[in-house]
């Protein structure tokens, strides 16, 4: 009886927080416990410290770690991990996933959240793994779209943006203020300098000026390691919400990215910040920001600014061999080259997809070939 009774509460107190806040029943969203620098225990850590939040239901995947606290589907490495996350996510048992080492395809990026530390505020970092484009600026500026995306994902109605000054952030400005010019509706702030602007300075990713920092992805993951484990020395990522789910046209699942030197604290903001994301739809709400800005004229203005692309090796004879599972890959390929690689693993018979790890580009091919490929990559002189 006292189950029962503590069954009915749980559920009368769910309907009252729903009623109070919109927000009804609790968001399963999974967590994969394999891949960690600091083993599965600090990823149970993690979980414990994300069901705090009564919103949150925490559905373990992987590993032999024993436990009753969470439901749990087993796995015996990461590459299986993914298998029975994506398993689940196409079935609705989850609606989300926190995950680490997941390759996107090309066109999909990680837009990361993390506390700054001058002023504590939390502040989106557009992107942090993957690419959007293989041009940067148009990568950028796609950055831009994702970001305000998350953004509006967690609650903030108008967010603003800025732009890191690097390299092209001239261009994406011009480019961007071109799209608010055709009616989308994005808000630059200004920097917290004295001479002002949308091109954002080093102060400004201190502070968090932005509600949104808008960069490359390379960028982006430096600073997202830098924001997570400047007081730790850098093995431990302590602080944030994680380098943030894969945004894109080709985005079919709610994926959530963290590091392997993640620790339970960030990866517990990982989980409240794919929750968040599940909650909203975010990406639905990432294609309703690309429609808009599409709207606005972003196909002609990408174009206008894209580089010369490089033609792509498919001649007539190259046909793509017989599908394998790609269990493995093989980075260090230039993210201009990363088709033409492809190309010519596809030539010798094997068969390659590309993609993007945490860390750049992969070709991606079944283990079994993977060492053949190395070779093949090596000679054509698209790795090292």
């Amino acid at each position: 009886m006292s189950e029962l009774k503590k069954a009915l509460a749980g559920a009368f107190s769910d309907s009252a927080s729903g009623l109070l806040t919109g927000q009804m029943g609790r968001k399963r969203i999974g967590l994969t416990l394999t891949g960690s620098e600091h083993g599965p225990e600090e990823l149970m850590r993690a979980a414990r410290l994300a069901a705090r939040n009564k919103d949150i239901e925490v559905v373990l995947i992987g590993s032999d770690i024993e436990q009753d606290e969470f439901e749990q589907h087993p796995a015996t490495d990461l590459h299986q991990s993914h298998e029975v996350m994506e398993k689940l996510l196409d079935s609705g048992e989850i609606m989300g996933c926190v995950t680490v080492h997941y390759s996107f395809p090309l066109g999909v990026a990680t837009v990361g959240k993390v506390i700054t530390p001058a002023e504590g505020r939390e502040m989106i970092i557009a992107t942090t793994t993957g690419t959007s484009d293989t041009a940067r600026v148009p990568a950028m500026v796609k950055n831009a779209i994702a970001g305000i995306a998350l953004a509006k994902a967690t609650g903030i109605a108008k967010p603003t943006i800025g732009i890191l000054n690097i390299d092209s952030a001239s261009v994406v400005e011009r480019v961007v203020k071109k799209l608010q010019d055709g009616g989308w509706d994005a808000t630059f702030t200004e920097s917290s300098r004295a001479d002002g602007g949308a091109l954002m300075r080093g102060n400004d990713l201190l502070k968090g000026t932005p509600d949104v920092m808008v960069c490359d992805s390379l960028t982006g993951n430096l600073m997202m390691k830098i924001f997570s484990s400047y007081t730790t020395g850098g093995s431990f990522e302590a602080t944030g919400f994680g380098y943030g789910p894969g945004l894109g046209e080709e985005a079919e699942r709610l994926v959530g990215i963290i590091s392997r030197a993640s620790g339970a604290p960030m990866i517990a903001g990982a989980l409240r910040l794919i929750a968040d994301c599940a909650e909203r739809d975010v990406l639905k709400l990432y294609s309703a920001e690309l429609a808009a800005a599409k709207k606005a004229g972003l196909e002609a203005a990408l174009e206008s600014v894209a580089p010369k692309a490089k033609p792509v090796s498919t001649e007539e004879d190259v046909k793509e061999p017989a599908e394998k599972v790609c269990d493995a890959d093989i980075g260090g390929v230039d993210i201009l080259d990363i088709e033409d690689a492809k190309v010519a693993l596809w030539k010798e018979g094997i068969f390659a997809k590309t993609g993007m790890g945490c860390t750049g580009p992969v070709v991606m091919m079944a283990a079994e070939d993977r060492e053949k490929s190395v070779v093949i990559l090596t000679k054509a002189e698209f790795i090292a």
